[in-house]
């Protein structure tokens, strides 16, 4: 029996359509961190490209369970003393919603320089409006 390994030119994509609207932060991140990596197909391979692009529509009504809306506190550092900015998951959802699951679904795939180039294929988008209506994005149901 032959081992099959993916490749670059034999990888073909298509455009999926997620709908956020009242699915829980965490298992939405973590499905389409799986679809931008490709382990939904059989010809996955992890040292290589394999996964979809993915458009999230409705980003600011993802759901957070729990007290997360006021306790979950986001933090990035500017590098200078007391450049430390912290904001809470609410005030994140209001300035920047598409953020909340861009955050999510970053942390969860690998570090390294072929995620990075996989997480380019997210497009993340507040309301029910998205301009890839030409690449004829499939709806899909993650959960």
């Amino acid at each position: 029996m032959k081992s099959f390994a993916a490749t670059d030119a034999a990888v073909d994509r298509e455009w999926l359509l997620v709908d956020a609207e009242g699915q829980p932060l965490g298992r939405l991140a973590v499905k389409i961190a799986d679809i931008l990596r490709g382990k939904h197909k059989p010809t996955f391979t992890p040292n290589v490209d394999t996964g979809d692009f993915v458009i999230v529509i409705n980003a600011s009504k993802v759901k957070l369970t729990g007290n997360k809306e006021q306790q979950k506190v986001y933090q990035r550092y500017s590098g200078y003393r007391g450049g430390l900015k912290e904001v809470t998951a609410a005030a994140m959802r209001e300035r920047h919603p598409d953020r909340l699951i861009r955050l999510a679904v970053k942390g969860m795939l690998p570090k390294n320089n072929l995620s990075r180039k996989m997480f380019t294929k997210l497009k993340v988008y507040a309301g029910e409006e998205h301009p890839h209506d030409a690449q004829k994005p499939r709806q899909v149901e993650l959960i």
